[in-house]
């Protein structure tokens, strides 16, 4: 191990707040409910943190499973209203285990359930922020899960390695641990490969990963593209990322302590602010604007406003300061704003100099479609 990782991992050891998820096959029974005796073990190991100073935020699954056993479905339902009806029924045994394992250890938990709404609005991104902030205040562990008693396939996180990311930017915690039932990233299948090899440690903004985790790759098994691009989500806010398995005894401990566990996927850059985190992890984007060459050179080299001039096409219906995606010349997203006009009027004024709204328009509201302190570069 290097100097540089040597560092690293005694950086992520010795940070103060952490956002730690734990998958579904650690917590429940072959799916079949939960694991009383496992989420006993958890709730330990998440007082020890805590005595040595740490502020902890849990993101937990297991909710569905949990239902699923205490009204006798062998099968995990297809139907949506099936599944929110049984995520409804199992969260309540979720929270009630770890409630009463915490309570051994005279911690308190809170229930936080939340949706992609409430991130995406920024009032009440701040609202959540607030009240987590102050949970972690009076010495509580938030137990954070996504609310699918009313999410949609149109609003929902997706799984819970992105709510762990997006929690991490919210409150701005300094690592991620994903815990899950593999050793961490492998740079091949282990399964296929005896020469397969861990991955240690590299920065999660390595193009490489995503390339080995595609559909027939190793680390697309398991849910591991979605870990990478979670780590990828942390970073932003300046947290290094560590995947590690579940099943190792003591791991979050030995996490702590900056033992080489699983794989360490390290921030890079230096972290956006709270803002320009909300708009890069939108996960609904309400429409996009394609730049010509010139516009996407602008952007992404001087980190300039986004000028209608340099727009060559709009996609979607969007109102006025609604979040859109910025494509460049080569058709990649390169950035996400807020826009000051809607799509109607964006078509219209597409290709113009900004001197000719007022003429196009009948008013002119900003000079710019986006502005650059509502714009970040991804």
């Amino acid at each position: 191990m290097t100097s540089r990782q040597s560092t690293t991992r005694k950086a992520a050891a010795e940070s103060n707040r952490w956002v730690i998820k734990i998958g579904s096959s650690l917590i429940t029974n072959d799916g079949q409910g939960l694991n009383h005796q496992a989420i006993q073990s958890w709730a330990e190991q998440i007082a020890g943190l805590r005595a040595a100073g740490k502020e902890v935020l849990l993101v937990s699954s297991g909710a569905v499973a949990e239902g699923m056993a205490r009204i006798g479905w062998k099968q995990r339902p297809h139907a949506l209203h099936e599944l929110q009806a049984a995520a409804a029924l199992g969260q309540m045994g979720l929270i009630q285990n770890f409630e009463s394992c915490f309570k051994q250890h005279g911690i308190h938990t809170a229930q936080v359930l939340l949706t992609h709404e409430d991130l995406g609005n920024r009032q009440r991104y701040l609202n959540a922020r607030s009240t987590l902030k102050t949970l972690l205040d009076l010495g509580a562990i938030p137990i954070i899960n996504e609310n699918d008693t009313v999410a949609t396939d149109e609003i929902r996180f997706g799984d819970n390695d992105t709510l762990g990311a997006l929690v991490c930017n919210l409150v701005e915690a300094d690592t991620l641990i994903l815990l899950t039932d593999q050793q961490g990233l492998f740079d091949k299948d282990p399964r296929y490969n005896e020469d397969a090899k861990l991955i240690s440690e590299s920065i999660a903004s390595n193009d490489e990963l995503l390339t080995m985790a595609g559909d027939s790759g190793a680390l697309g098994q398991g849910g591991m593209r979605t870990k990478i691009t979670a780590a990828q989500r942390a970073a932003r806010s300046g947290a290094n990322t560590i995947i590690a398995s579940g099943a190792e005894e003591n791991v979050l401990q030995k996490i702590a302590q900056g033992e080489t566990v699983g794989t360490l996927l390290a921030a890079n850059n230096e972290p956006m602010s709270a803002r320009k985190q909300w708009l890069a992890n939108q996960l609904k984007i309400s429409g996009k604007l394609f730049l010509d060459a010139g516009a996407s050179q602008a952007i992404q080299q001087s980190g300039v406003s986004l000028l209608a001039v340099g727009v060559s096409s709009v996609a979607g219906n969007f109102q006025r300061g609604e979040v859109v995606s910025i494509i460049n010349d080569n058709g990649t997203e390169i950035a996400r704003g807020l826009v000051n006009y809607d799509s109607k009027e964006s078509r219209q004024l597409m290709g113009e100099t900004s001197e000719k709204f007022e003429s196009i328009l009948g008013y002119v509201d900003e000079a710019e479609l986006i502005h650059r302190d509502n714009l970040v570069l991804l």
